[in-house]
């Protein structure tokens, strides 16, 4: 496979499967534009084994050939953009092993205790897709890159309660279920103080994370404000929605993601 073919693919995956990240890369130049979506791609992958149906052994087998990639020839579309990627661009290794990390111990661990514990979790799942992109990006600000990553991970966490107990997954930390005395995943004035309690830690990942854009150029802070903006806008309408976030009325439509990338456009 050529590597004009395997950006092709990773792009194709990243329009058919980011939910908000898509809509941000769209601004970048076209070797920026390719390189992030390597990196999705690659995350996406890791992410798509943790969660899919295979026994956890084999699990582990695959997410250990997805580390092992990273130093080996590439093969398959993916890997065959990221090695050009990080030809390119100075994309430390460690930050997408870590991804790997996350994904082995979403095989391990379905509970957090406290919110340190669930912090050292989104640092490997999406802190660590921060700095890989932020090296992309051109900016040395590795700190507030992680910071970004965790805040758009914590409003996932929020987003997909419903989901990710079905598969077992209780994110949410434990500690704070049991202060503010949340037994059951229903909308409760209990469950509303929880979740309002998550968007106010959340928005203070997210605007501190946002101060990367201070360090960006121009199309970089644009692609970078864009899906922010995605998730702050998701945080907005769980909000509005009371924290029922049991059904669909509490995800961004299409021409409401739509609508934030257009304001993002005109300023």
């Amino acid at each position: 496979m050529s590597v004009d073919a395997a950006y092709a693919e990773v792009q194709r995956v990243t329009r058919a499967r980011a939910k908000n990240f898509a809509y941000g890369i769209m601004v970048l130049p076209r070797e920026k534009r390719r390189a992030i979506a390597a990196i999705y791609a690659f995350a996406r992958e890791v992410d798509d084994v943790a969660d899919g149906e295979l026994p956890v052994d084999e699990k582990r087998i695959r997410l250990a050939a997805l580390r092992d990639s990273l130093d080996s020839e590439p093969t398959g579309a993916t890997s065959i953009a990221l090695r050009d990627a990080r030809s390119r661009f100075e994309i430390p290794r460690d930050a997408l092993s870590a991804i790997v990390d996350g994904g082995l111990q979403d095989l391990e661990q379905t509970r957090y205790a406290t919110f340190d514990e669930l912090r050292s979790y989104c640092e490997q799942v999406a802190g660590a897709v921060g700095v890989a992109c932020v090296a992309v990006y051109g900016s040395g600000d590795v700190e507030r890159a992680m910071t970004l990553g965790i805040a758009l991970q914590l409003i996932n966490i929020m987003r997909d309660v419903a989901e990710d107990d079905a598969l077992g997954r209780v994110y949410l930390p434990q500690d704070e279920l049991a202060r503010f005395g949340v037994t059951e995943f229903a909308v409760s004035p209990q469950w509303r103080e929880l979740m309002a309690f998550q968007a106010q830690r959340a928005r203070a990942h997210l605007d501190e994370g946002l101060r990367l854009l201070d360090s960006l150029d121009r199309r970089s802070a644009l692609c970078v404000s864009t899906f922010a903006g995605l998730y702050r806008g998701q945080l907005d309408r769980m909000e509005a929605n009371g924290f029922d976030v049991f059904g669909p009325s509490c995800r961004l439509s299409t021409p409401a993601k739509l609508a934030v990338v257009a304001r993002g456009l005109v300023r």
